[in-house]
């Protein structure tokens, strides 16, 4: 099998498909820390490309698995069987259309989310997903989770600005689905499902973004409180308020232990908490909108607001919360990283569970995120090879998501399930509509070769 996949895959690809063993392995892993080892890596550049390597794995029901640059954390990119094809998109990287005109954009899935701002800001746009990793995960990375970052509380998650795609189904079929309008309602709405279904339906070879015009003026907070729970009344009060903030970032009081020294002399004793806050509006508005978003956050546990007052204070700011992940992988390289989610008025109620878990459980639990969202990175931090400390955690993440799913949240807000969380699916999602969804996949790919294993549980039909 894997001679007769090599030699139909290398009829339409030449030297762009690698077979070397070396070659394959780094395209293995993504940022989960979990590896596989592929037959061979498809490096297509065209759409064209892509329908004869799609084409090929269908014919002889090969797996085939598409990926990015790798910074996702669930395993959604891992091919689990060694006859597995994967098909890397990042030299898919061009820049397509700008059409300023009716603000969109249309672009290969290879461009990396910072080419695609600065591309925007050159005609005063951007596009409001911001990942983390903005600076190297790709647009076809960020549509395949729909991950979203720090602007999704005001401005939205990719799929509330995607317009449509070019897709290629698990069968070779090309689908355009969406619109070029802010408006469509023409049959179901493909675009939609396509994001967030972690390459399970369809390899992205082109996307529309739509585009939000560069607010003039913005103002950067920092809100600090005694505890955790202080911080989540702030954050209900913020949301309930009139005044959206474009980021609500939280970090709990463990958070803010493993970037002190970046923070220096800057925090007020006795912080246990902060809140990154950051309103953006017209020139003229500004400074009224950054007070009223201060007057909702001064809680009774509120210890200080400082305003960020030049572009090197606003950067440091950032630059504290973009340093919790790498500094938490440093301290525990096989953390257990859960992005929950529960409605924004019942982040009081999650944040007292996750304290008295971390208690049970004897685990340490660092928790960040974007709290305008209800969206926290629960982080339960111990050592893999004590097999106590192993169980603790196991039976501790039980415990999280049986809370989470009690206050009527979700398990996943933008890391996606991938194999990571797929076993976990059924706690969330009922028989019937788990039974609709492989129909679903069935549809879009027959023989089930698109990133099999990921997302959903095994089929039982």
């Amino acid at each position: 099998m894997p001679d007769a996949i090599i030699k139909l895959l290398r009829a339409s690809l030449g030297d762009r498909l690698l077979t070397d063993p070396a070659d394959c392995h780094a395209y293995g892993y993504d940022n989960s820390k979990l590896q596989g080892q592929p037959v061979a890596v498809a490096l297509p550049t065209t759409h064209e490309q892509v329908v004869s390597v799609v084409r090929a794995c269908h014919e002889l029901g090969t797996p085939l698995i598409a990926r990015g640059q790798g910074t996702g954390t669930t395993g959604a990119t891992v091919p689990l069987d060694t006859h597995s094809v994967v098909i890397s998109l990042t030299d898919m990287n061009r820049l397509i259309e700008l059409d300023r005109d009716n603000r969109l954009m249309v672009v290969e899935p290879g461009m990396s989310n910072e080419q695609v701002q600065q591309a925007a800001a050159e005609q005063g746009f951007f596009w409001p997903p911001d990942p983390t990793s903005a600076a190297v995960c790709t647009i076809g990375g960020n549509l395949a989770y729909n991950s979203a970052g720090p602007r999704a509380v005001k401005y939205g998650t990719p799929r509330d600005n995607t317009l449509g795609l070019r897709v290629v189904t698990g069968d070779g079929r090309t689908l355009r689905t969406g619109v070029r309008t802010t408006k469509g309602v023409v049959g179901y709405d493909l675009t939609r499902l396509l994001i967030g279904s972690e390459g399970t339906l369809g390899i992205i070879t082109e996307a529309t973004l739509k585009l939000t015009p560069l607010q003039p003026a913005r103002r950067t907070l920092r809100a600090e409180y005694r505890d955790m729970q202080g911080a989540a009344e702030a954050v209900a009060n913020i949301m309930a308020s009139p005044v959206t903030p474009c980021a609500l970032e939280f970090m709990d009081g463990n958070a803010i232990d493993m970037v002190r020294d970046e923070l220096g002399d800057a925090l007020t004793e006795g912080s246990g908490a902060l809140l990154i806050i950051e309103v953006d509006g017209l020139a003229s508005q500004i400074d009224e909108l950054a007070q009223q978003v201060s007057d909702c956050a001064r809680t009774a546990a509120c210890l200080a607001i400082h305003q960020a007052n030049s572009a090197a204070e606003v950067s440091a700011l950032w630059q504290v919360r973009k340093a919790l992940s790498p500094a938490l992988r440093r301290v525990a390289p096989k953390k257990i990283n859960e992005d929950v989610v529960v409605p924004v008025s019942r982040i009081p109620a999650l944040v007292d569970t996750l304290s008295a878990l971390s208690k049970k459980h004897h685990i340490h639990i660092v928790n960040f995120g974007h709290a305008g969202n209800g969206n926290l990175h629960v982080n339960l931090l111990y050592d893999p090879d004590d097999a106590g400390q192993q169980k603790n955690a196991e039976a501790c993440l039980e415990d999280v998501f049986s809370r989470v799913l009690e206050l009527g949240g979700t398990l996943s807000g933008e890391h996606g399930v991938g194999l990571v969380k797929r076993d976990w699916v059924a706690r969330e999602i009922g028989a019937d509509s788990l039974q609709l969804m492989h129909a679903i996949k069935r549809q879009f790919d027959p023989k089930g070769i698109l990133n099999p294993g990921k997302a959903l549980p095994q089929d039982d039909r």
